[in-house]
């Protein structure tokens, strides 16, 4: 609706006008403060040319009143317009909400090491990238999601030295030294057993063999992080290894030119010299390349490729090499400012109000099987979704396996399945029920067709702003408007039993489109 209106008042206009929808829906759907913009220009009160403006509409197909009020512009659509348009939504639910938006956009997020199970912070980052991934496809960009999998490094010697060790605990029955820092968790126990049984007990005695233990288990790892990603409707369309980009360092050096130098036997990057607090390493004094090499490399990788865009979502406590690396990216001779980086905060979980108990599985961490195998995916995405990214969450578990409108996952498919279960008791097929004229309705039932009507606009704020916890506000919205208008209004055997039929079945469409943008399946039955 937006789009039409702003494409109308474009034309109307000879330029683009800002609309916005007041708080007091009794001053119309939409309205414009573009008088307020030109009156320095046409050098009149904002007030004289609202009304003007507001008069050279005359009689409008789309609009039912186009009225000024203290220098805005209102505008209420027609009945007769919006019923057009939500014949057009029911006719054509697969392109209800899309928009011709163009541009290539490499998306990467989780990224998490293949070092062990994916935990709760690693699924808000994973979350919140799929649901923007979707909003964008919906709206028309070509985005590519991608998971750079960081396998090289001291992470994956660690690895296979926690593996090695634990194989022989575990398998060969020996007293170790642990040293300080490993990981442990039950998933390293089934990696050892895994591991006898492929490679015989004896590869845990043989110090020489640590990393061929290391690079089979990270692939290991991997297979369970993407089955645990899976599990929650994420996917992705390419995997990146860390490892296999550092035959690529000499030239990417070279590439960096005087923006890498050497000094204490290392060599920097001059971070500095684009905000960065000081100088880093990217190379150690023996020769070893530190994990910004890695990320200079990958990032050279992304640029390279022809995206128009690339977008980041990193966990909150990377927010330090933001500069470091679009620093890197202006050295190689690309644009940073292309290179967009959102954070994702991390989430504290409760149960029945106390602290969430840690895995056993993951040593010291919450993992995302848990929590999808205690509420479901569905539940878990919802609530993921449902705040800022970059704000902190916390929630209690049990909460969300209520049966009851404390859920907002429930109370959302509930509002699409009581639609679906009204539309089966009545006796008027579908295609009546399609057919029949959105006109003269209560202004209950006007405001819940506009409201239902808004979800286009949603779905390209949320990915315009990146703020994706705007879809799940709408959708308890509009699920709150539908719940009581049914307890407010007798539908069933009324005169006005097809027209408010029809219009459930708008709200039915926005309610099962809106969930599908968060990788949820809106239920038929409850």
């Amino acid at each position: 609706m937006k789009q039409r209106v702003q494409a109308l008042l474009r034309n109307q206009f000879e330029r683009d006008a800002v609309l916005e929808k007041p708080k007091d829906r009794s001053f119309g759907h939409y309205a414009t403060p573009i008088a307020f913009s030109l009156a320095k220009e046409l050098r009149k009160s904002p007030m004289a040319i609202a009304e003007d403006l507001a008069s050279s509409f005359g009689e409008s197909e789309m609009f039912s009143a186009v009225e000024s009020v203290k220098g805005y512009i209102n505008f209420r659509l027609s009945e007769h317009f919006l019923n057009e348009y939500a014949s057009w939504a029911l006719e054509n639910e697969a392109a209800f909400g899309n928009a011709e938006c163009s541009g290539k956009i490499l998306l990467e997020f989780v990224s998490a090491n293949p070092t062990g199970p994916l935990h709760i912070g690693h699924a808000r980052g994973a979350v919140y990238g799929d649901t923007l991934l979707r909003l964008g496809r919906r709206l028309g960009y070509d985005i590519t999601a991608e998971y750079y999998v960081n396998d090289a490094g001291n992470q994956i010697d660690l690895l296979g030295l926690s593996l090695q060790l634990e194989g022989r605990a575990a398998i060969l029955g020996e007293t170790v030294a642990w040293p300080e820092k490993y990981y442990r968790g039950e998933y390293l126990s089934d990696l050892a057993a895994a591991a006898a049984e492929k490679f015989g007990k004896e590869v845990f005695a043989d110090e020489s063999r640590q990393m061929e233990l290391a690079l089979w288990a990270k692939d290991k790892v991997m297979e369970l992080i993407v089955s645990d990603l899976a599990d929650a409707n994420i996917h992705f369309d390419t995997f990146v290894s860390e490892a296999s980009l550092y035959g690529e360092w000499d030239r990417v050096m070279a590439k960096l030119g005087e923006g890498a130098y050497e000094a204490d036997g290392k060599v920097w990057l001059r971070s500095t010299e684009h905000g960065d607090e000081k100088d880093r390493v990217v190379v150690r004094e023996d020769g070893r390349p530190t994990y910004l090499a890695g990320d200079i490399i990958y990032h050279n990788r992304k640029f390279e490729q022809g995206f128009d865009h690339h977008i980041n979502i990193w966990g909150a406590d990377h927010h330090g090499y933001i500069s470091r690396v679009k620093s890197a990216a202006q050295f190689l001779g690309h644009d940073a400012e292309s290179l967009e980086i959102l954070l994702s905060q991390m989430v504290s979980l409760l149960k029945d109000g106390e602290p969430y108990k840690m895995s056993k599985r993951a040593g010291n961490v919450i993992l995302m099987s848990d929590i999808v195998n205690e509420i479901g995916p569905d539940a878990l995405r919802f609530i993921f979704a449902s705040k800022k990214s970059d704000t902190s969450l916390e929630f209690d578990v049990e909460e969300l396996k209520k049966q009851d409108s404390s859920n907002p996952v429930f109370y959302v498919n509930y509002a699409h399945a009581r639609i679906q279960t009204i539309l089966e008791k009545s006796d008027l097929s579908r295609e009546e029920i399609a057919a029949a004229p959105l006109l003269g309705l209560n202004e209950d039932g006007d405001a819940l067709l506009f409201e239902a009507l808004l979800l286009p606009e949603v779905i390209e704020d949320a990915f315009t702003s990146r703020q994706v916890q705007k879809l799940p506000e709408y959708l308890k919205t509009l699920a709150a408007r539908l719940h009581k208008f049914y307890y407010d209004y007798r539908i069933i055997g009324t005169e006005d039993e097809a027209k408010y039929l029809k219009l459930f079945m708008v709200v039915g469409l926005s309610l099962r489109v809106g969930l599908s943008m968060m990788g949820i399946t809106a239920k038929d039955k409850m």
